[in-house]
């Protein structure tokens, strides 16, 4: 390689190694994994300590072990056959599809442990990655207590990043360029250059979208159409996004400065360009561990088959269902795929959960029943492990303030009743609700802390809009702003909107729309100030907000957690409120596709799978007090909370907890006859026991989307089918299969094989000439294809 430079070798790196990680060939859709019990001939075998509920060490809540384990086989004590199954799969690919509370850390880290204390792996030899880093500490602290210190745990950027600086003289040549960790003043000073005024909302949304396609592994040239495929809104033009993306790039080189994302690309340039130092990587790391691998993007699974080679000693844990980071690039696809990559890999589902009682989980896969979507179909049935507790407590409340103020109500009572104000929690959508939460707490003397968050009186645009309304307060007079308003409400808003507040809410999501959410909080609240104090001044609203901002600077320690949803991920408290989960918050109103409306339901589902044993749900009809209740509750909720009815939609059949053991060499194979689980009606959900009914898949009052042209060309094909072979026309297929089939149009094999009245006799004999019928072809053209 030429050494004339790193900027030199990134120009070359940018022209020919993104393009080409861009361009490869898509991994053709998973088959649906179904998963049975060990095969016959090999029990499983329980571990000495029985791993039941109650016994076995908590899944989820402690992390604290008594004493290293004195041998390879304790280890395995106290995991459950899932997880004892996942400990002791050391080769081969192995993919663990892991539900909420499943206790998904304790069976990987063990696995590792086993290895390591069973002579298997070495451990200098394992790299475990994940995403945060009290991820990767939390998983070197269990490794440390299960005896298998040395082992290195770290996120991608973290592992890749160690790479790069050791072999950079070597591959590169000179010093590292100096790493920024933050891109904002970088994007600024590209703006300046390209003379677009971005303020720091549009800063970090146009920093956002650089993150993104980088790890999309998309150029500034493509930025445009990548943005329209994926359905993001850009902050601004998207010609424009493009310039900003490009001037970015070229201020980074000039000062000779690289950004995280840069330490993916040019590790992945490293290992692509210098293959002597890829065998020096695989020759030291040949075991690969990777958690949450439902949100691992292009570039990270690029840097992970680099680390891989023509290897398969990789073990992944994932659950679909909780996929709430694809506007940064995350995608389940690479762990719905698993199988098709790596045909021979062990499957196991992680589906016992030991954090929830059974009243939680019972409502969190009733939130996945009517989902949508491939996740949907990969989503796993949770069966709690834990003694009965409360049911979930649904709570409708007039407006914000009352709503608030009755959540607070009750964690007062909670924790004068000797509830840890640490174990309880208060979710909620957008950071911007938090202020509302805030005020409540304070005024009922309860601590709390905030999660991912600033304080609302500490974010940047409302200390900004705290002094302009502070300077309108004294100065009003001389403010051609304030001259044709007269009430307080009218005057917030007039000042406001000289720092981005608008009468409507921007497009999409991201800073700007947050920072829109807590200028209208400000306007909400003077409205609400006005009415509850008739002939208050801007003065007095001031001095109010003054009041509220000393009055919430509560103790940051043992106190309840604030949290966005997103923020709250991978935690868990014994006591959850979600509040908000009204319409227009959970779905939020920007997600508008059938895409963005499933990843807002499970981000519901992360939040209810946080809750130990109490969970309150809420929801307000107004904004503000005396408002007129035009908000329902959230469509999630319908089915499920008291009073309502289900929401006409499909539901989709869970996963089973178990294990499937793939074939080595094998790339493909013929479709498989479902395992057997409780069939439910795919219109309203209710679980079918009429054999009629089965075959159809639905109740026989639920709406039919039947072809009726399709089921006449079914029945006249089955006709002629019945006189060649001289026996009666529905021991072909009978007229309720012939109906399911009608209704349900099946694309392939695999999904005619999942219609009740198929089997596998029928399918190798008729199946080639239904399918035909169904794409609309005639049997003639079907044969000439084949």
């Amino acid at each position: 390689m030429a050494r004339g430079g790193w900027s030199q070798w990134w120009n070359v790196c940018e022209r020919s190694t993104i393009p080409a990680l861009r361009a490869r060939p898509d991994v053709t859709p998973a088959a649906l994994v179904r998963l049975s019990v060990r095969a016959c001939g090999q029990p499983a075998q329980p571990s000495p300590t029985t791993w039941q509920h109650g016994r076995v060490t908590a899944a989820t809540h402690s992390t604290l072990f008594p004493q290293v384990p004195d041998s390879a086989d304790a280890v395995l004590d106290g995991l459950d056959p899932e997880q004892r199954e996942v400990a002791t799969a050391l080769h081969g690919p192995v993919c663990v599809l892991a539900g909420a509370g499943t206790g998904k850390t304790r069976a990987i880290t063990h696995r590792i442990a086993y290895g390591v204390r069973a002579g298997v792996l070495h451990p200098s030899s394992v790299l475990a990655v994940t995403f945060t880093n009290r991820a990767a500490g939390e998983m070197r602290g269990r490794l440390r207590q299960l005896g298998a210190a040395g082992v290195q745990a770290r996120t991608f950027h973290s592992a890749a990043l160690r790479q790069l600086q050791y072999f950079w003289p070597k591959a590169i040549g000179g010093s590292m360029p100096r790493l920024v960790d933050r891109k904002i003043q970088l994007v600024a000073d590209a703006a300046a250059a390209c003379r677009i005024r971005l303020d720091r909302g549009e800063l970090r949304d146009v920093t956002a979208e650089i993150e993104w396609s980088k790890v999309t592994q998309t150029v500034p040239a493509d930025y445009a159409p990548a943005a329209a495929k994926a359905g993001r809104e850009s902050p601004r033009d998207p010609a424009e996004i493009a310039q900003l993306y490009a001037a970015y790039e070229e201020v980074k080189r000039e000062r000779s400065v690289i950004d995280f994302e840069d330490v993916l690309l040019l590790t992945v340039a490293v290992l692509q360009d210098r293959h002597d130092i890829a065998e020096q990587i695989r020759a030291q790391y040949q075991h690969f561990v990777v958690d949450e691998y439902q949100d691992v993007s292009p570039l990270q699974q690029r840097l992970l088959d680099l680390w891989l080679g023509e290897r398969d000693s990789l073990c992944v844990v994932g659950d679909a269902s909780q996929t709430i980071y694809s506007f940064t690039g995350a995608t389940p696809d690479h762990l719905l795929d698993f199988r098709t990559r790596h045909p021979g890999a062990t499957v196991v589902k992680l589906v016992r959960d030991y954090r929830s009682t059974p009243q939680v989980v019972h409502l969190a896969n009733g939130l996945l029943a009517q989902a949508r979507g491939r996740a949907a179909d990969h989503r796993l049935e949770l069966v709690s492990q834990r003694a009965p507790g409360p049911d979930p407590v649904y709570a409708e409340y007039t407006d914000e303030p009352a709503e608030a103020e009755g959540a607070a109500r009750r964690i007062r009572e909670l924790i004068d009743s000797g509830v840890p104000a640490s174990e309880i929690a208060i979710l909620f959508r957008t950071n911007a609700q938090s202020e509302t939460y805030e005020q409540a707490l304070a005024d009922a003397a309860v601590p709390y802390q905030l999660r991912g968050a600033e304080r609302f009186f500490d974010r940047p645009e409302v200390r900004k809009a705290g002094i302009a309304l502070r300077g309108a307060a004294r100065f009003g007079g001389n403010d051609s702003l304030l001259d044709d308003v007269v009430d307080l409400p009218s005057q917030v808003r007039a000042v406001l909107s000289g720092e981005g507040w608008t009468t409507q809410p921007p497009a999409g999501s991201g800073a700007v729309r947050e920072r829109w959410e807590s200028l209208a909080a400000l306007v909400n609240l003077a409205q609400d100030f006005a009415a509850a104090k008739p002939g208050a001044t801007l003065a007095d609203l001031v001095a109010e907000l003054d009041e509220r901002a000393n009055a919430q600077h509560a103790p940051t320690v043992q106190g309840v957690t604030l949290a966005s949803l997103h923020s709250a991920k991978g935690l868990e408290w014994d006591v959850v409120f979600l509040v908000g989960v009204a319409e227009g918050m959970m779905p939020i109103t920007y997600a508008k596709t059938d895409e963005q409306i499933e990843e807002e339901r499970r981000l519901l589902y992360v939040g209810v799978t946080r809750a130990r044993e109490h969970l309150h749900v809420s929801w307000a009809l107004s904004r503000s007090p005396g408002g007129r209740p035009s908000r329902r509750p959230s469509r999630f909720l319908d089915g499920l909370r008291p009073g309502s009815t289900a929401t006409t939609g499909r539901a989709t059949a869970g996963g089973a907890g178990g294990i499937e053991r793939g074939i080595p060499g094998t790339r493909g194979s013929a479709p498989k006859r479902a395992q057997r689980v409780p069939a439910r009606c795919r219109v309203c959900g209710r679980t079918l026991t009429d054999p009629g009914e089965m075959k159809l898949m639905r109740c026989d009052d639920c709406p039919s989307d039947m072809n009726e042209g399709l089921y006449e060309r079914l029945r006249e094909w089955r006709a002629d089918q019945a006189r060649s072979s001289g026996q009666p026309a529905f021991c072909v297929f009978t007229d309720r299969t012939l109906m399911a089939i009608a209704e349900s149009a099946p694309d392939d094999e695999r999904e005619l094989a999942r219609i009740p009245g198929v089997g596998m006799r029928k399918l190798t004999r008729y199946g080639a000439d239904v399918l035909a019928i169904c794409a609309g072809q005639s049997l003639a053209e079907s044969t000439d294809q084949d």
